[in-house]
């Protein structure tokens, strides 16, 4: 894993929604790169129960987005800004919630982190050759009624699925800083009231 890749991008910004700021933390776990991710509890109104990156919505008080995924990430899993070494940003992404997010790309401790559980349920750190592995990857093609034709992309590693706009997310993150690509062809075209297979 080769994060210069996201130092070098130049993020593609959305000045639209609701404004929020997350961190796609990546550690190093026996030499092996790890990306760190949140699963959201169950009975959170947006998301319940999903896999995501640590952040939130910005607070007016917040200096600008950065600090937002800062001052979020210690809430919800205790990390401390020391702690964190900042490389990049991915492109802004625009979610079905009407929020305009902003990842950071940064490297953090291999610790324990403390979950806020009134927002996480769990924290899992799932390693980049099991992401990489095209055997845990999926995706499909469906109509949305707000955004056209989308795909949905899903990574399968440890019991957790990665998907949704995490799932964006982590498409780029990979594809700047491995050799992993989308494969061209999608798995499936499903309907758009089709369940989802998570």
């Amino acid at each position: 894993m080769d994060l210069a890749g996201v130092t070098r991008h130049e993020p593609v910004t959305v000045e639209a929604g609701r404004r929020a700021a997350v961190i796609a933390p990546v550690l190093f776990r026996d030499e092996r790169p790890h990306v760190l991710f949140t699963k959201r509890a169950d009975h959170l109104g947006e998301h319940p129960g999903q896999m995501s990156f640590p952040g939130g919505g910005r607070e007016p008080a917040d200096a600008d987005l950065r600090a937002t995924a800062l001052r979020e990430s210690n809430e919800e899993i205790g990390l401390r800004s020391e702690e964190v070494t900042f490389h990049g940003q991915l492109d802004d992404i625009l979610t079905i919630t009407d929020y305009s997010v902003t990842p950071f790309v940064a490297t953090i401790p291999d610790r324990e982190y403390d979950p806020d559980h009134r927002e996480v349920a769990e924290i899992a750190a799932l390693a980049v050759d099991d992401l990489t592995d095209r055997s845990n990857y999926e995706s499909e093609l469906r109509d949305h009624p707000k955004y056209g034709e989308i795909r949905l992309h899903f990574f399968h590693v440890d019991g957790y699925t990665v998907w949704g706009a995490t799932g964006r997310m982590l498409v780029q993150l990979l594809e700047l800083t491995t050799e992993w690509n989308v494969p061209p062809e999608v798995d499936r075209v499903v309907d758009p009231d089709a369940d989802y297979p998570v």
